[in-house]
């Protein structure tokens, strides 16, 4: 019988620690963008956008690389509700990671504004132009962001609780292999 591993794959470290990076920096400059009305603001708008297809790309990539390779057990004595708890927050971040560059890119296509990548490459519009559309779409965008933190800030929560704590290894499977 084969032992259990003991740490993520170091794919799946990369994609974890680079989009968490990237997600964190996506808050604020989401945060920065509607903020402000300096000049900084055209700026922060052209990081945002690129940013956000490119954590869609890579979100998709880390779904593959998680389906395609086996995560570490939960420790033994790790309480079932617990476990359900940890199960329900990663399906909620890769849902809030899909939703958050789609909603952004769907919002972005009913205001008629086109999503650049890099000088003149668009994306093609994924909603149809409508004012009402978009309204609805800005307001799920930002109480999604709002639901993203959140979320973001209990996994680092119990990754701590679990690093600091519990010394079970959950943090380290991730943090280290």
């Amino acid at each position: 019988m084969k032992p259990a591993q003991a740490h993520f794959s170091g794919l799946a470290r990369l994609l974890h620690w680079s989009m968490a990076v990237l997600i964190v920096a996506m808050l604020f400059v989401g945060v920065g963008m509607v903020a402000t009305v300096s000049r900084l603001h055209n700026s922060l708008i052209a990081l945002h956008r690129p940013l956000g297809i490119a954590l869609l790309a890579l979100v998709i990539v880390r779904i593959v690389v998680r389906l395609s390779r086996t995560a570490p057990a939960l420790p033994a004595d790790m309480p079932a509700w617990q476990r359900m708890a940890a199960h329900v927050s990663h399906l909620v971040l890769y849902a809030l990671m899909i939703a958050m560059p789609l909603i952004g890119w769907a919002m972005l296509s009913a205001a008629g504004y086109p999503v650049v990548l890099a000088g003149a490459v668009h994306l093609p519009a994924i909603a149809p132009h409508d004012v009402a559309l978009y309204a609805f779409l800005r307001a799920a965008h930002t109480w999604l962001a709002m639901l993203l933190l959140a979320t973001v800030l209990l996994h680092l929560g119990a990754a701590l609780f679990h690093g600091l704590i519990r010394r079970d290894g959950v943090l380290a499977s991730m943090a280290r292999g």
